[in-house]
């Protein structure tokens, strides 16, 4: 939920953009529309969906997971360097949002590989749980209601294989984690789930601090 890295003056954060992001020309255009969207805040940096692209495309990744689309600037991120046989199953809970998400995905070549479940995410993982598709997935990112975040977690370890990797949003949530005096429900969340993720053995993980903090758990055998 921040639309540049935190703690970079603007001067650098310029330069990273100018020397670093390779933003392809259908993504800028969805950035720009969203920014004038009244929950534009909601987007990720183009500098973490180059990252996450990266990821997806170091590990080989076939077959992803998406929890909470928006404007679907990260799905987008992930489907354009998706194998042409790769999919993801991206969940979300608005018809509006998602409307701006699925014509740009159109626009881009890559609806084919991007199945939208409009539902609660915990039905929709308990679905696939109950489907058998429990370790079958490279590649997730958890990126919706905080206070769920625990829940999705747990679900989304369950389905990614072992080698699989968990990309988790916010987890700095502009520095508030670390205010001892901000105990709102979604910052005490995010708290918990760092703390959490921290003492997980199932898991390796790094914190890294780009956009608003993304925590990458790389589930062991």
């Amino acid at each position: 939920m921040s639309s540049q890295t935190i703690g970079l003056n603007q001067e650098l954060y310029t330069y990273l953009l100018a020397n670093s992001v390779r933003e392809p020309e259908i993504l800028q255009k969805l950035r720009q529309e969203t920014a004038n969207h009244p929950h534009s805040v909601m987007q990720i940096s183009p500098e973490q969906g180059q990252f996450m692209s990266l990821l997806v495309q170091l590990m080989s990744a076939k077959k992803t997971l998406e929890i909470g689309v928006f404007t679907g600037y990260s799905s987008l991120s992930v489907a354009l360097s998706l194998p042409s046989d790769g999919q993801l199953i991206a969940c979300d809970l608005s018809e509006e949002f998602t409307a701006i998400a699925k014509r740009y995905w159109q626009a881009a070549g890559v609806a084919d590989k991007i199945d939208l479940r409009l539902a609660p995410a915990v039905e929709t993982l308990d679905t696939l749980l109950a489907e058998g598709q429990a370790a079958t997935f490279d590649f997730a990112f958890i990126d919706a209601d905080k206070e769920n975040y625990l829940n999705y977690y747990e679900r989304v370890l369950q389905l990614i294989r072992p080698g699989g990797l968990i990309a988790i949003d916010n987890v700095l949530w502009s520095g508030r984690v670390a205010d001892p005096q901000i105990q709102n429900p979604s910052t005490q969340a995010i708290r918990n789930l760092n703390q959490k993720l921290h003492d997980d053995e199932r898991v390796t993980i790094s914190l890294v601090p780009i956009g608003d903090g993304l925590t990458l758990a790389l589930k062991r055998s």
